[in-house]
This record gives structure tokens, sequence and C-alpha cells, in this order.
């Protein structure tokens, strides 16, 4: 069956956007074969000129792409913060388009959810707050908190208890949690339909693979419970647990480390680009790869390892991460924090940490 704007639609893919929306709690969801083009080709769809991007200086490199292909203005404001945004929406509302002062169109706020380089997690309530006191539209970029933060792992509208709808735009990727490829938009069904027609990644390009679409639906519904088993919820559990364990310890050690608590991304500080590389060699000498992150894509002197809990780590495998992430600090003197610093991590306590029957 071929449905309009989609090349090679069959009844797979049809399942998994109704899965999708299911589990995100909206009327509609759309997927696509590739996560970065999920936001370049589609942010030009929604606005264009006469319109304006109120975008995050944190956002990522396809969202920064696809605000510039829209050919909308765009102004960007500080990073998770409520009073920069506020200024600039009433700036917008008040003075209109420069030049003609006529209202825009469209007002587009760009957020994520989980900042990938920052490890913070959006102040959605606030956002959403201030979205409608202005009469904005909200995109929320989801690639790194759907599948893995909130109590059902459905994303930060979950974590923050928010109804989806009060989002506009819905969007995330399967390449993290659910271990795939591509990505989704989600929202109202008039919104899915619309882009069904005018995204150029659905009119231009090739539908997912199946043996993909198939992944990403026994992943969603072993989240969901729909496998008939408990395991998905588990794993969500247990990576809160492995990602708390892991900031605390590192914290105590005497690491800035950057991001909110239940971030399972954790940027720790290294500071100087002449460090980045020894720490990285350091550790793989030692059978553990990390991804370590400079200059163009931090500031030049805010180097950052990024570790990314997974609820497949062990106790003993998180214990001897950080036992050589330890030694390693004080080696190359990377514990900047005046925190207490501790020679070695606690052991663990097996039975704290182990799941809850």
């Amino acid at each position: 069956m071929i449905t309009t704007g989609h090349l090679g639609n069959i009844d797979k893919h049809e399942e998994l956007e109704k899965l999708v929306a299911q589990f995100l709690g909206v009327e509609a969801a759309m997927v696509f074969g590739m996560g970065f083009a999920t936001n370049s080709m589609n942010i030009p769809a929604l606005v264009g000129k006469g319109c304006l991007i109120l975008s995050d200086e944190l956002n990522h490199a396809s969202i920064i792409l696809g605000a510039r292909l829209s050919k909308a203005t765009i102004w960007t404001f500080k990073h998770n913060n409520m009073q920069s945004l506020e200024n600039l929406l009433r700036e917008a509302v008040i003075y209109g388009q420069p030049r003609s002062r006529r209202a825009w169109k469209k007002i587009l706020i760009l957020v994520e959810g989980v900042y990938s380089m920052e490890g913070s997690i959006v102040r959605l309530p606030e956002i959403i707050a201030l979205k409608k006191k202005y009469k904005a539209y909200l995109y929320l970029d989801e690639a790194h908190s759907i599948g893995c933060v909130g109590s059902r792992g459905r994303g930060v509208v979950d974590y923050f208890g928010m109804d989806p709808f009060d989002v506009d735009v819905l969007m995330g990727t399967f390449t993290k949690s659910f271990a795939a490829a591509g990505g989704y938009i989600a929202g109202r069904k008039d919104l899915v339909d619309y882009l069904r027609v005018h995204s150029q990644s659905a009119v231009y390009a090739t539908s997912m693979s199946v043996p993909i679409a198939e992944q990403i639906i026994r992943s969603m519904k072993s989240i969901m419970g729909l496998d008939g088993t408990t395991e998905g919820i588990q794993r969500i559990q247990q990576l809160a647990k492995n990602t708390k364990y892991f900031r605390n310890k590192l914290n105590e050690m005497g690491f800035i480390l950057y991001g909110n608590q239940d971030s399972p991304v954790i940027p720790l500080l290294l500071y100087l680009p002449s460090k980045v590389a020894a720490f990285s060699r350091m550790l793989l000498q030692r059978k553990i790869g990390v991804v370590v992150v400079g200059f163009p894509a931090t500031p030049l002197v805010e180097a950052r390892a990024r570790f990314c809990m997974s609820s497949s780590h062990t106790c003993e495998m998180l214990d001897m991460v950080l036992k050589e992430v330890d030694e390693i600090g004080n080696i190359l003197r990377l514990k900047y924090s005046r925190h207490k610093k501790s020679a070695h991590p606690e052991p663990i306590d097996e039975k704290r940490f182990e799941l809850e029957d």
C-alpha cells in the first residue's frame, strides 16, 4: 500500500507509526529513515519567511541546520534560561517583524529534552507556561530522552508529568534507546497529515527498512510492557539507579560534572584540550571506551568526557570504571572540584543496587 509522500510504505511502517503515537500518548506519528534529517528537513516544512524561531543556544546541529534552511528569522536564548526566553517572546509580540512591524506569522520555540553535551534536562513546565502565555508553538527534540527518562521511559513529558498535547511537535530518534535508526515526528493528526505531503524527508526519501522497523517495534513494546513481561520497566528503573550511583561517586571523587542528577548523559569536565587525548587513551589502555569531546563541539576550554549510562551496566562494571577514572583523575589532575576527594569509590552494597521485585 502506497500513501501520499511515503515511498514504499508497508504494514510494518503503519504498525510502527501507530505504536509510536500510542507510546507518546498523541493522535498520530510519522517515522523517517534518518534522525538528522527528521530535524533538518521538517523544521523548514513548519516555518518560513515571516516566522520567528526562538532556539536554545546549545541546540543540536540538526536543529540549527533545519532552522537555517527554513529562512525564518532566528533568535537564540541562553541555555535553559527562562528569563532570556521570556524577554525575546515579549519583544517579538510587542514589536513584531523588523521594519514592517507586522505580527510574526508564527513563533516557534525549539528545545531539546536532554542536551547531549550538557546532560541538562529542559525546564519543560516553565517553557509550556511561556508558550501558552505568548501564543507560541513548541518543538521538542527528545533524541536523548525518549526511552530512558521518566517513570515509564516516555521522555521529558513523562518525567515532568505534563500533557503531551501541550507540546505542538514531538520529535525523537530511534538510534539510542531503541538500538535502531531513524526518527519520528508526533503530535496532532492534522500536523502529521500536513508533513506527509510537505516534508522533503518524506517526499524525496526512501522509507525505513523493515528489519529496523521491527527492531523499534520490539524495543518499544518491551518498554510499554506489551510483550507480556516487566523487563522493559525494570530496565528503565535500573538505568535511573545506575545514573544516580555513577554521578554521585564521580562527585565524591572531586570531578566537576555538568547536567541534571537524573540525566543518563554524564559530562565530566576535562577543561584543557591537552588532556582530552590523554584521558581517552589511558582509559582505552584499561579496556574502557569513552567519548571525549572538544572544540568546536564545545567551547575551547570546556573539553569534556561524556559517559552515557545503560541499564545493561552491572555494579561490577561501574565500580571498575570508577576505580580507573579515579586513578587517571589523580594522574592528570582532573579533580577540580572543592568537594572532598576520595581515594577510591566505596564498594557498592549489592542488595541496595539490585532491582526490587
